[in-house]
Order: C-alpha cells, then sequence, then structure tokens
C-alpha cells in the first residue's frame, strides 16, 4: 500500500505551492546553490544567461535560470539548521513527491547543492580571502538526532575523539560528525580552494566562543577546539548550516558540499571588512565548477 502524505503532514496552498518556499515542482532545476542571505540572490543570478523562475516568500528566495545551457537554481536558505531543515524536506518532497495524489514517484531524483557562505578561520596558517571547503562537518545543533538513521552517516569515532578531547560538557548536545561526498570535494578542488574540517554552530555568539554580555559556559572551548586534532587534522572553521545540509542530503539520497569564503581569522583578529569581491569570485568559481 502507498504511503499518502497527509495534508497535515505536507502542506501545500491552494495553488499548488509548496507552503515555506512557495515554489511548485518544475520551478528547481537539479543543480542548486544555496545560500544564507536572500539578497544575494541576485548576485548569483546575475551570472545566469537567463532566468525563467522568481519567486519569494519570507527569507526564502529562488531564481532558477540557464547557464551554458545547463539549468541552474539559486535559493536562499536563511541562518540556522532549522531552516536548512525546512528548506532540504521541502526540496526533497518538490522533486520525489507526486503532490496531485500525495504519493512517493516511481523514480527517485538526486540533487546537487552547493553551499557558499562565509566564514571565519579557527587556524592561524588559513589566510584570508581563501576559499574552504568543508570536507567534515561537526554538528553542535543536536537537529539530526530527531531522523532515524544518523548512525549511518556519523563517524561515530571522529565524534568520540572530539568530545574526548575538547572535554564536551554532557548536558550539552551530543555532536555529530558527517563527511562530505567525494566526488563533489573532487568536483569543487581548486587552487585557491583549502580542505577542512567545519563546526556547525547553533548560534552565532555563545555558541561560536564570542561574547558580549552574557559570560560563556566555557569560556576556554573555542581554545580547545584549535588545538584538538585528529589523525594531524584540526578544525577549521565555523558556520551555521553545513552539518543539517550534509546529513539530510546523505537520508534523502542527494548530494551536497560547503564552500565558504574566510573572511576573518579568529585567532590572528584580522578581518575582510570588504569582502563582497571576494563572495562574487566564489560565487563565479562555483558557477564554473557546476556548469562546465
Amino acid at each position: 500500500m502507498k504511503k499518502i502524505f497527509e495534508p497535515s503532514e505536507l502542506i501545500l496552498d491552494p495553488e499548488g505551492y509548496i507552503y515555506h518556499l512557495h515554489i511548485k515542482p518544475g520551478d528547481i532545476a537539479d543543480r542548486i546553490i544555496l545560500v544564507g542571505d536572500p539578497g544575494r540572490v541576485p548576485l548569483v543570478s546575475s551570472f545566469f544567461d537567463t532566468i525563467e523562475v522568481k519567486k519569494q516568500n519570507r527569507e526564502f528566495v529562488t531564481h532558477t535560470g540557464f547557464l551554458r545551457k545547463k539549468r541552474v537554481s539559486v535559493l536562499s536558505t536563511g541562518i540556522g539548521t532549522d531552516n536548512i531543515d525546512i528548506v532540504m524536506n521541502e526540496l526533497d518532497a518538490l522533486v520525489n513527491i507526486d503532490f496531485e495524489n500525495r504519493t512517493l514517484k516511481k523514480e527517485r531524483k538526486s540533487l546537487t547543492l552547493v553551499r557558499i557562505g562565509t566564514s571565519g578561520s579557527l587556524q592561524k596558517e588559513i589566510p584570508l580571502n581563501s576559499f574552504l571547503l568543508s570536507r567534515k562537518v561537526i554538528g553542535f545543533d543536536g537537529m539530526l538526532h530527531f531522523y532515524a538513521g544518523l548512525d549511518r552517516y556519523n563517524d561515530v569515532s571522529f565524534a568520540n575523539s572530539f568530545m574526548k578531547g575538547v572535554e564536551w560538557p554532557e548536558f550539552w548536545n551530543t555532536p555529530y560528525v558527517i563527511n562530505a561526498r567525494k566526488d563533489l570535494v573532487d568536483l569543487m578542488s581548486g587552487e585557491k580552494v583549502v580542505e577542512g574540517i567545519t563546526i556547525s554552530a547553533p548560534g552565532f555568539y555563545g555558541p561560536q566562543g564570542r561574547t558580549l554580555r552574557i559570560p560563556l559556559a566555557d569560556k576556554d572551548m573555542n581554545h580547545k577546539i584549535e588545538s584538538f586534532s585528529y589523525h594531524r587534522e584540526k578544525i577549521t572553521n565555523y558556520e551555521m548550516e553545513s552539518s543539517a545540509l550534509y546529513g539530510l542530503s546523505e537520508m534523502l539520497g542527494h548530494k551536497a558540499i560547503t564552500l565558504c569564503a574566510i573572511i576573518a581569522n579568529r585567532v590572528t583578529k584580522e578581518a575582510n571588512d570588504h569582502y563582497e569581491p571576494l563572495i562574487k569570485s566564489l560565487i563565479e568559481y562555483v558557477l564554473n565548477k557546476l556548469t562546465a
């Protein structure tokens, strides 16, 4: 008996748009660039040869078009793994669920997703203005623990070593570790690209070791993270989305990878305050790789 996705679970508006993204099947390409900032969507699509879809709802802006005869979409996710939970489930529904019958399609489609973001390095040897590819992501957020099957993709050995190495408090979320797909790592590698191990934090301030008026529960955590190594590999940077992106992509049968422009170094305290040209260069780099 076919599973029926009930209206309370798969929420569609009367015109057939999926609830949060507010797009229909067919509005999205198989190659998708994800950005956090809705204002960055038109910057990405400005590189397209043509644009056929422009949709917006809340922080979710979608443009779909063609570049070098390849169909490409760019979609803004907003900030955080909670938003990635919405984006990934709704993107998968758009390509793998028959909205009319509310059943799974016979043929499953796999999407290729590349997240473009900004980040600060946790290692002094990673220079400003480089591109960092997240070969492995550590999730501090806990979101994937709500889904069955995490054990298939979680690098438990790394996670256990990390928790022991940084003296992870028992009452914090248990970190999980997801590896990037090797084929996407190979595709996105290049001279300016540094491969690294990325932390996805559930916040920008305390969870990333920043403090304004509230003291940190563990003021030494960033130093422990910077000093930690696993098989001589160091943790390189923080961001806020990739753990959920990698994990949900694996669970749903899609492929995902993140590249961040390094606009600050948390160790040397340097920062690039005028980083838009760097972002533009990263966008162009990713599009060239995706549509070659």
